[in-house]
């Protein structure tokens, strides 16, 4: 207390009363400007929690999302906080982004890729349960359940490779229309110019809405496996060695990105199944997404696209030239509209002799004996393998941009081929006489009396024509189109039905032994779809020559399906190498007179 005192008296001493007042004001504005001062600097970090933004970046050559299973995924309720995400462009970062879904039902792991600016705004809430996700990002996790139905721009095609596949199955994750259990809303923003994208998410609570976009639909295999062929569509670098029977493709070719490291074997031949055609093809292996550094160098650099397929297999006999040949390669290069390099394996030179004409109306270029080249060519796409429909001498015009009329027109063109319709009776006043073409067999299921068939048919005022089929196509197709009926026993003969005009009639003489299978699926159904009119003449037992090689209580004779169930090569060594026919000519006539009736109407 002596103290104060002793303070108080000097303190009075020192300052007048005024001055004292004066120093009290000036200290009190001090204090009030430090105030302000400190409540001006942390001002920024007494106001609420800021939304949390966190900023990835995902470079252009890796811009994909990697779906995965997690069984120990974290999964979001319904009155769980929402996310909303945002995808800007940012050209110089670089990071990933890896999408971890928790599936249930599957064990499968999709690469989803995305080429464009993608953005998303993700509030969550559980929809459904078909899928349980976990979606993890870096830096930050969000988990979620989300229904994913996809919206497509017409941009989005350009992030989508040309000859490879893109399909949904019930295993895919985020397809078009699947659902992902979630509260997550996606709009998708495609950009062709941005080089890199950058990932925000915006955490904000209590919102939930129902999922609008998602990432794109998986990709397929670049190679089908179909019922009747096979087949590889590629685009990006891609190298071929012809020595090794190999086709790569370089790893940098967006096409590998997508499907990762894979391989097939395949035999580029459309007669898939058939062993013992597939024994006289070459295997081809096909390699995606390979490392540079495991790749030949190019040689040899192509501007158009190719085609690899074999001259192996059945080659050379008439039916499966077309069936697994010619009508293949028409469906697969007419799009190439002559654009396009054939690159021949098990080549065959009498086969491209018969088919010179046909080669080149759908290719340009010199064919390539790809067996025999030294040089590693090089080109941006290849299909390798042939495309067909499962049944003979058909095309599918559901599933192709072209039917037969087209292939048929297509080779009236190739052979300069005139006529274009079959003769109408009714039309000509009787002046002309309707053209019958016999087709003779010197080898085996021939006809014995060729001239009494001829004979009679010009009774009944046919203008008859007997030729044989040979391996000048032109001059067999010149002869066939001037034709209005075409007869002749099952065999690769009648194939030559493609260059009979329109309305034209087919008749197929079909052998003892249980032919009608054969008959029906080779000629009979094909016939329909080239608008020709079908008729069928079974001979009977007696006019088959085997009754002159067996007894008349064989098992042949009367029991064929006994020699069928044998197997193929027991039943083709009797009734398709031993057979001849020698024709009812009495019973024969009711046909040629139903054909008649026909070319009237």
């Amino acid at each position: 207390m002596g103290e104060k005192m002793m303070y108080d008296t000097i303190f009075a001493r020192s300052f007048s009363r005024y001055d004292q007042k004066k120093l009290g004001y000036g200290a009190f504005l001090g204090c009030l400007l430090m105030a302000l001062s400190f409540c001006t600097f942390f001002k920024p970090y007494l106001g609420p929690l800021p939304v949390q933004n966190v900023r990835l970046s995902m470079d252009f050559g890796l811009k994909m999302l990697r779906i995965t299973d997690s069984a120990s995924s974290l999964k979001l309720r319904a009155n769980d906080a929402s996310i909303s995400m945002r995808i800007t462009v940012n050209e110089t970062s670089s990071a990933e982004i890896e999408m971890v879904v928790a599936n249930e039902k599957s064990s499968s792991n999709e690469t989803i890729i995305r080429n464009n600016t993608i953005s998303f705004n993700m509030p969550l809430s559980v929809v459904n349960d078909t899928f349980s996700t976990n979606v993890t990002m870096r830096y930050d996790t969000i988990s979620s359940n989300t229904p994913v139905p996809a919206y497509d721009d017409d941009r989005m095609s350009s992030s989508k490779t040309p000859g490879i596949n893109y399909t949904s199955s019930s295993s895919n994750v985020a397809m078009r229309n699947d659902t992902i259990s979630s509260n997550m809303s996606v709009p998708v923003v495609n950009d062709r110019s941005s080089s890199s994208e950058t990932l925000e998410i915006n955490n904000i609570k209590n919102s939930s809405q129902q999922v609008r976009d998602v990432v794109p639909e998986k990709m397929k295999p670049i190679c089908n496996i179909e019922e009747r062929t096979e087949f590889c569509e590629m685009n990006g670098d891609i190298m071929i060695d012809g020595k090794s029977s190999t086709v790569f493709m370089a790893a940098s070719s967006q096409a590998a990105t997508l499907v990762e490291n894979s391989s097939w074997i395949i035999r580029p031949y459309a007669r898939k199944g058939d062993e013992e055609a597939e024994n006289r093809v070459t295997k081809w292996s096909v390699k995606s997404g390979v490392d540079g550094y495991a790749v030949p160098q190019c040689e040899q650099n192509h501007r158009v696209p190719a085609i690899i397929f074999s001259l192996g297999g059945y080659a050379g006999n008439n039916f499966h030239d077309y069936t697994d040949i010619v009508i293949p390669l028409y469906l697969t290069s007419r799009q190439f509209d002559g654009e396009v390099k054939f690159l021949i394996t098990n080549k065959n030179p009498l086969w491209i002799n018969k088919f010179q004409n046909v080669l080149q109306k759908l290719s340009r270029y010199e064919l390539i004996d790809i067996d025999k080249e030294e040089n590693v060519h090089c080109f941006t796409s290849l299909i390798i393998g042939l495309k067909r429909n499962p049944k003979e001498l058909r095309i599918d015009p559901s599933k192709s941009p072209y039917s037969m009329k087209d292939f048929r027109q297509f080779l009236r063109s190739v052979y300069s081929l005139k006529k274009d319709t079959a003769i109408k009776m009714g039309d000509n006043g009787g002046k002309r006489r309707p053209q019958l073409l016999i087709l003779s067999r010197k080898r085996t299921r021939a006809f014995t009396n060729t001239n009494d068939i001829a004979r009679m048919a010009t009774r009944l005022g046919y203008k008859v024509v007997v030729a044989e089929t040979e391996s000048n196509v032109a001059r067999v197709a010149e002869i066939v189109n001037s034709c209005d009926v075409m007869m002749g026993v099952h065999g690769a003969g009648l194939t030559n039905m493609v260059f009979l005009p329109e309305n034209a009639i087919l008749i197929q003489v079909v052998p003892i032994g249980g032919f009608e299978w054969l008959a029906r699926t080779d000629f009979e159904e094909p016939s329909k779809d080239m608008n020709l009119r079908y008729l069928e003449y079974k001979i009977k037992t007696e006019e088959s020559t085997l009754i002159q090689q067996y007894p008349a209580d064989h098992e042949v004779l009367t029991n064929p399906s006994s020699i069928e169930k044998q197997g193929w090569y027991a039943f083709k060594s009797v009734y398709l190498e031993k057979q001849n026919i020698n024709l009812d000519v009495n019973r024969f006539r009711t046909i040629l007179l139903k054909a008649l009736e026909l070319l009237h109407q």
